[in-house]
């Protein structure tokens, strides 16, 4: 049973977000809906309040909020991929229809949801005890948008 999971807050896009997920990750879970009743704020009863689903194993609540917030860079979720073609798969599937490519392996997708789209050795890498193993890593990812397996294993292994 999950204990903790993270809530997305939108305006009014749960149901749309959704329909994106499932689009994007392959084997997502939709679990069950939830409905506004009477409320203060004018919204209309019956409307999706939120939408549970499970992204790779990770369960998420998705909320319409119905106020405006923004999402920022203090928060983003990381998906660790197998091969440079899932990264190039998730990459292009999280910026298509207004996201947007940011640096060191970070995107924003349409709903302004940031992500970490990252070969699943940078754990590894990172927090290797060899400092100069890291600091290479380190030095080439900044030089990246979307990050590329192959270079970053380079320098890991030449440094």
């Amino acid at each position: 049973m999950v204990k903790a999971y993270a809530c997305i807050w939108s305006n009014e896009s749960a149901a749309e977000m959704v329909k994106f997920y499932r689009s994007v990750f392959k084997g997502t879970k939709v679990g069950k809906y939830s409905y506004w009743g009477k409320n203060p704020m004018g919204v209309k009863e019956g409307s999706v309040l939120t939408a549970h689903i499970t992204i790779l194993g990770q369960k998420l609540m998705l909320l319409n909020g119905h106020m405006e917030k923004t999402f920022n860079e203090s928060v983003s979720f990381v998906v660790p991929c197998k091969s440079q073609r899932e990264i190039d798969t998730y990459w292009k599937k999280l910026t298509a229809g207004g996201g947007a490519p940011v640096q060191c392996g970070w995107l924003i997708d349409k709903f302004g949801v940031r992500w970490q789209i990252v070969p699943a050795q940078f754990d590894k890498w990172n927090t290797t005890k060899n400092k100069a193993k890291k600091e290479a890593v380190m030095a080439e990812v900044m030089k990246m948008t979307k990050l590329e397996t192959k270079k970053l294993q380079a320098a890991f292994d030449n440094a």
